[in-house]
C-alpha cells in the first residue's frame, strides 16, 4: 500500500478507508490527525464499510464514542477533541474493548497512543480545491511490514 494518498473526493476518502480496513485486525489503533473537514469521519466510514460494520458510521462528537458492531471486527471511532489530557482518556476505560476493536481516534495525537503499543497515525490535509491528501506513517515493527 503507498503511504501518500491524493484523494479528489470524499468517496476516494472513504476508498482508502475500505483498503486500510483489509489490513486491520483485532487490538489496531489509528490515529487520524487533521483540522475540521479533512476526511476523518469519511475514512472511518470507509474503514466501517470495510469491516461491514451495519449501521452508518457517523462523527461521535458529541458522545466521544462509538461502538460498531455487526462486521469482521467491531469498530470503536472516537472523537477525542473534546479531550484535554491523557487522564480524560484513560476515564473513558476505551482499553476495556481495544484488544479485541480496532479503535479509531480523531484528533487523538498525543493523547490516545499509550492505547497499543503499536498504531497507524494517518495525517489528513485538506487543501484550497478541496482535494484532500493523506500520509500512513507507521509506528512499530508490524504496521511497518503491513503497510511494506
Amino acid at each position: 500500500m503507498k503511504l501518500e494518498h491524493t484523494l479528489p473526493t470524499p468517496e476516494d476518502t472513504r476508498a482508502l478507508g475500505v483498503e486500510l480496513a483489509e489490513l486491520l485486525q483485532a487490538g489496531d489503533l489509528v490515529v487520524l490527525v487533521g483540522p475540521l473537514g479533512a476526511g476523518k469521519t469519511a475514512l472511518t466510514q470507509g474503514i466501517g464499510l470495510g469491516l461491514g460494520v451495519r449501521e452508518p458510521v457517523t462523527s461521535p462528537t458529541f458522545v466521544i464514542a462509538r461502538v460498531h458492531t455487526g462486521g469482521r471486527l467491531p469498530l470503536v471511532h472516537v472523537d477525542a477533541y473534546r479531550l484535554g489530557s491523557v487522564a480524560d482518556v484513560d476515564d473513558l476505560d476505551l482499553d476495556a474493548s481495544t484488544d479485541e476493536s480496532v479503535t479509531v481516534v480523531e484528533w487523538g495525537q498525543g493523547l490516545v497512543e499509550q492505547l497499543a503499543e503499536e498504531h497507524l497515525e494517518v495525517r489528513l490535509e485538506r487543501e484550497d480545491d478541496d482535494v484532500r491528501t493523506a500520509v500512513l506513517v507507521p509506528h512499530g515493527r508490524d504496521w511497518e511490514r503491513r503497510l511494506g
